[in-house]
């Protein structure tokens, strides 16, 4: 809805160029004209009976000679304007002596459809040209009915200065009413499309009395409401209502005139909704809000405002016309929609933080692990803090520690840890988080005290407490097999945390629900990985006492998954005054592997003590491996080290490698060698193949190191650099007394601490 003013400067307001004739009451003058030939072509209808009794003689004229292919004829006889557009190039075509003498004979033809509107002097009611606007013109040469539409015709200065003052006067208020509608079934010998447009004259004073007066009675009937109002009077009052706005409003027209609109707000109306408005005003700019109302009877409604400003012939604005529309149920289906989105990614960020939260859990074998993990995710997402206690002992509160703290700010990081259990005092000086420990049921706590009771007497926990400015926290249990294991605390702070609700104590406890259950795993695991570790340790020998040698051992479980291994080193002085070496590895990581290790070592070793040579033992241990079953395969070394038959000071080391990493010996100049002679398949892979002993001499200093394959092998490894690596940091070694020592430093530069297998780590230093 706009305002606009008319030739004589009042108040034009239509709510379009076509308003349909079911929108007006039936009383209006020549309104509902219509063929019964046809559609409502007309539209709204024509100002006087005679008017629309011409458009339907020049209609039913066009009707009649387009299927006779001599329409131009018909168009040049009928007694108003008349011309035809091509849809197709959007040109006037044709017109008629009427419609030539609207543009003084000088429009040649085809015209473009604007070009031929400026040579007519077409204008709008307010004078603009047609076009700067919508015209009906343009719409018709789209393809659209134009059913009924006044326009004006500006052509007193195309007079010239012979045309008397009555003539341009005349002519500055000449108004046509355009009627046009396309030909859909004619086509001329270019088989174009064409429209037909119709313009018949209204007579100056009629036919604004006619405007006038269909304006005046559709603002009336309609259902939109209308105000009027005049900012040259003081508060810019109400100097005309339409009785939609008092149906709209509950208030009487007596009530209104005279007042200024704000009476329709209340206590929850937007002030920056008013705010624009007012500045629209007085910027002289129209604006349109949706704001919340009031009416008479209290009742809120939304109301959709569009103020448009009346300029008169200077310029000046005269009045404000406002258009006003209940959008209450579309305002309200817009706000359940949001919400309703809201919630949906209130949802959906919920479900991404539950299922984060615990693949982040579950992914640390560790208690702590899972603790800290969990606390990360929380911040920001749901805490600007967090804190994690766990129980040493299960049912025994008192045992409880902080285990994982996490703050929006990493300087208050420290102060939340600090703060210790004192986390959540409440007034009475309960600690929930104790309770909750204890076996308490979870505590929403929507405000936290400025100055907790329980923390008076404690002035250095105040201070800490003061500064982190708590204002709501939730404390929930980790349960896990109907046990509590810990607490967790997720807090806001002041001025801009949240007020935790009963829906967040909801999530709260899901989350803690599947902590729990992260913590219990881990535990478990570290129960079950402890238990493995010692039975793994029991099964391999205590390094003894061997005179002339410096034995140092390191066995590695691993730390993905709780299974013992198959690996084994073993170390047996023998009776005819020979050293037994062995390094093996049993394929499999469970119990049945480990219990085949035990059985490979005790038969190998039995082997060993009768004295047999390497190659001997070996075959031996396969021949059994095969015949019994007693496990799938095994990689093993053994060497028999003893004192050299020409020089007392030297060794001689004689070896058969069975499928195993090749043992090094680091020389007392630094040399390192991998002692790779005569390889052989796996025991219990073949019989086969004849295996052999190499023989290496050794001199006191030199130092042997054996070794399984968890050192050297794991996901995204290379074998060959990770052996490059262990000979260069051998080799890097100065003069080696202490091989525990060498042994710990290998296993630091490997990164022992991330093996995902089982480890032996076997070193021998001879001496003199």
């Amino acid at each position: 809805m706009t305002g606009r003013t008319n030739g004589d400067g009042g108040d034009v307001a239509t709510s379009g160029p076509q308003q349909r004739v079911a929108d007006l009451p039936d009383d209006i003058e020549g309104v509902g004209v219509s063929s019964a030939d046809g559609p409502d072509w007309a539209g709204i209808g024509y100002p006087d009976a005679g008017m629309a009794d011409e458009a339907a003689r020049i209609r039913d004229g066009v009707a009649l000679d387009a299927v006779g292919g001599d329409l131009p004829q018909v168009l040049h006889t009928a007694p108003a304007a008349v011309a035809l557009i091509d849809l197709d190039a959007g040109t006037v075509t044709y017109a008629n002596g009427s419609a030539q003498e609207l543009t003084g004979g000088r429009a040649e033809l085809p015209l473009d459809i604007d070009a031929w509107s400026e040579a007519a002097g077409l204008t709008d009611l307010s004078g603009r040209p047609m076009r700067d606007t919508a015209s009906p013109l343009s719409r018709v040469a789209q393809g659209i009915p134009v059913s009924g539409e006044p326009v004006a015709i500006a052509d007193a200065a195309r007079k010239g200065s012979e045309a008397t003052a009555e003539e341009r006067e005349e002519a500055e208020g000449r108004l046509l009413w355009v009627t046009g509608f396309p030909l859909s079934e004619a086509e001329d010998e270019d088989r174009r499309r064409l429209a037909l447009v119709v313009f018949l004259q209204l007579s100056g004073a009629g036919a604004q009395r006619h405007l006038e007066m269909m304006r005046d009675r559709a603002v009336v009937a309609t259902e939109l409401s209308f105000t009027i109002s005049d900012p040259a009077k003081d508060q810019n009052p109400l100097v005309w209502v339409n009785p939609a706005f008092t149906r709209l409003t509950g208030y009487d027209l007596d009530e209104v005139i005279g007042r200024n609109c704000r009476f329709l707000q209340g206590p929850n109306t937007d002030p920056t909704s008013i705010s624009r408005i007012r500045s629209a005003l007085a910027d002289e700019r129209p604006i349109t809000e949706v704001l919340l109302n009031y009416r008479r009877d209290g009742t809120a409604f939304w109301n959709q405002v569009s103020i448009s400003p009346v300029f008169d012939g200077g310029g000046q604005v005269v009045n404000f016309v406002g258009v006003q529309a209940d959008v209450t149920e579309r305002v309200m289906v817009e706000n359940e929609r949001r919400a309703a989105l809201a919630a949906a990614e209130e949802t959906r960020e919920q479900l991404r933080l539950l299922t984060d939260s615990t693949a982040a859990m579950t992914a640390s074998l560790d208690a702590g692990g899972a603790a800290r993990a969990l606390a990360r995710i929380v911040v920001p997402a749901l805490a600007d803090y967090c804190c994690v206690d766990l129980l040493d002992e299960v049912g025994l509160p008192t045992s409880a520690h902080r285990v994982a703290v996490n703050h929006r700010d990493d300087t208050k990081t420290e102060t939340v840890g600090m703060l210790g259990r004192w986390i959540t005092p409440t007034e009475d000086g309960d600690d929930p988080v104790d309770r909750v420990l204890a076996g308490g049921a979870p505590s929403l706590l929507a405000e936290l005290p400025v100055r907790p009771e329980g923390l008076r007497d404690e002035p250095d926990l105040m201070t800490r407490y003061e500064q982190l400015r708590p204002r709501s926290a939730i404390v929930v249990p980790l349960r896990a097999r109907g046990q509590v294991l810990g607490a967790l605390t997720l807090g806001t702070e002041l001025p801009y945390g949240r007020r935790y609700s009963q829906r967040d104590l909801y999530l709260a406890s899901d989350l803690a629900a599947r902590a729990g259950l992260a913590v219990d795993n881990a535990r478990l695991y570290a129960r079950e990985h402890g238990a493995a570790e010692t039975l793994q340790r029991s099964l391999l020998p205590a390094v003894p006492e061997v005179p002339g040698l410096t034995v140092a051992s390191r066995y590695l479980a691993a730390t993905d998954g709780a299974q013992v291994g198959g690996d084994w080193y073993d170390l047996l002085p023998l009776p005819d005054g020979a050293v037994g070496v062995a390094v093996g590895d049993v394929v499999g990581h469970d119990l049945r592997a480990a219990a085949a290790m035990g059985e490979l070592r005790g038969v190998l070793r039995s082997y060993a003590w009768e004295g047999l040579g390497p190659e001997a033992v070996i075959d031996r241990c396969n021949d059994l491996v095969q015949g019994l079953h007693m496990a799938a395969m095994a990689t093993a070394v053994f060497g028999r080290l003893e004192r050299a038959d020409d020089d007392d000071q030297s060794w001689v080391l004689g070896y058969c490698n069975a499928g195993h990493p090749p043992p090094l010996l680091r020389r007392g100049d630094g040399t390192v060698e991998l002692l790779t002679g005569n390889l052989s398949p796996l025991i219990g892979a073949t019989r086969e193949v004849a295996r052999e002993c190499t023989e290496v001499r050794c001199r006191p200093g030199d130092l042997l190191v054996l070794h399984t394959d968890g050192l050297i092998e794991g996901p995204g490894l290379d074998p060959d650099e990770r052996t490059e690596l262990l000979v260069r940091t051998i080799a890097a070694e100065g003069h080696v007394e202490d091989a525990g020592a060498l042994c710990d430093h290998v296993l630091e530069v490997l990164g022992a601490d991330g093996l995902r297998d089982d480890a032996v780590l076997l070193a021998i230093r001879l001496g003199d």
